[in-house]
């Protein structure tokens, strides 16, 4: 899975040789174990006979939308969307095709790879299935992070979303200007609907750990029986007290990729309690997603008017409303917050027509609450100051 790092050291070494410049200026990615590319030659080169098997046309490899297609079409379909192939690292996010300088660097045969599709559109009909019958059309695939923001409807330039899930993921929509991130942010497709001719892009940023420090919470520690009991846990004090958590559990995604960053628990005191702990991985959470909209207000020359947020995190009050005090933006949250699963039926639906434009589905989305920032500029940039000491501390331990 994405959050598998077996390939920190070869990515380390890429970077250190200076591949980061080319790789990054092909894909719109950073060099990092998080993509797929360095995971697919792993196999490659560590499973005995798996290259030999792949020259000889017996091997097909993919992001799991294609493989999920290729079980409901009973091998038929090997095809995958522009925005699960820009995360891969081996499409040139210009053309929107497979790169054959990228192939070649990471010795990834191009017969094992599906077929690059528009996000909306007939990929296949199921097939051999016990659960369903023949021929139902599958019209529509996407990236969990770009269906999302497809879910929450950010159809214009300048739109942004912030999706809760093991990881947090601050996706904002460039339109079709492929933005080049000077900040420590990914270029990325969002999307190419059915009959254009150019890619939908986003910028984005993600941190790695977010839910998952919750799980932390409740599995390592035992602080908590259930995740949705570190609101009420955090709530039992008004701030952290000075404790900061910084959840680099896998390394430290954006604004910084530094796989051999660890997690850290500092300025502890005889007085720390579990709900001092509870609020501090609360307000890390909010605090990452900080440092990548600054990241994005950076690179875009322009601040954000909102961000709508989704994930079941969305779900705790105190952590939207600290995400809008520290993001000093609106936070909206919509009535259905599993927006990636609703990204993905739109496009579906717009691939096989249900949906006749995107004014159709814009009106289908509802807004349930919206948490306004309540802190000072001053205020705000002074914890944006602790925190930042906090993870340089984190980072001195890889």
């Amino acid at each position: 899975m994405w959050q598998d790092r077996r390939t920190a050291e070869d990515c380390d070494a890429w970077k250190k040789d200076g591949h980061e410049k080319m790789l990054h200026e092909k894909t719109g990615l950073v060099v990092d174990p998080y993509f797929s590319a360095s995971k697919l030659r792993w196999p490659l080169d560590n499973v005995t006979q798996l290259r030999v098997r792949a020259d000889r046309g017996e091997v097909a490899a993919g992001t799991i939308d294609s493989f999920l297609l290729w079980k409901l079409t009973a091998g038929v379909s090997h095809k995958t969307d522009v925005s699960n192939a820009s995360r891969t690292q081996l499409m040139n996010i210009e053309t929107g095709l497979w790169d054959d300088d990228l192939l070649k660097f990471f010795s990834v045969p191009s017969g094992i790879l599906p077929e690059i599709c528009d996000s909306s559109g007939v990929f296949g009909e199921t097939k051999g299935l016990s659960i369903l019958p023949d021929g139902i059309p599958i019209t529509g695939i996407a990236g969990d992070q770009q269906a999302a923001l497809f879910g929450q409807t950010c159809f214009q330039e300048g739109d942004a979303k912030c999706t809760f899930g093991t990881g947090s993921f601050l996706l904002i929509n460039s339109g079709q200007r492929m933005l080049r991130s000077k900040s420590g942010l990914l270029t990325t497709a969002a999307w190419r609907l059915k009959g254009d001719e150019k890619i939908t892009y986003a910028l984005e940023g993600g941190a790695f750990i977010c839910g998952a420090a919750v799980q932390f919470l409740r599995d390592q520690l035992g602080f908590i029986e259930e995740s949705r009991d570190v609101e009420k846990l955090a709530t039992q004090v008004k701030d952290t007290e000075g404790v900061e958590f910084v959840p680099a559990l896998t390394g430290l995604g954006a604004p910084y990729w530094d796989p051999f960053a660890r997690g850290t628990i500092s300025g502890l005191t005889r007085g720390t309690t579990r709900a001092h702990l509870a609020r501090a991985t609360l307000e890390a959470m909010a605090l990452q997603n900080t440092e990548i909209l600054l990241a994005m207000k950076e690179d875009l020359g322009q601040s954000l008017r909102s961000v709508r947020v989704d994930g079941g995190a969305a779900a705790n009050g105190l952590l939207m409303q600290l995400q809008a005090d520290y993001l000093g933006v609106d936070v909206v949250r919509p009535k259905m917050i599993e927006t990636t699963s609703a990204g993905a039926a739109y496009l579906a639906g717009l691939g096989a027509g249900l949906f006749g434009s995107l004014e159709e589905i814009k009106r289908i989305w509802k807004t349930d609450r919206t948490n306004r920032s309540k802190m000072s500029d001053e205020d705000r940039a002074e914890r944006l100051k602790r925190w930042q000491l906090a993870v340089r501390r984190a980072r001195l331990t890889s």
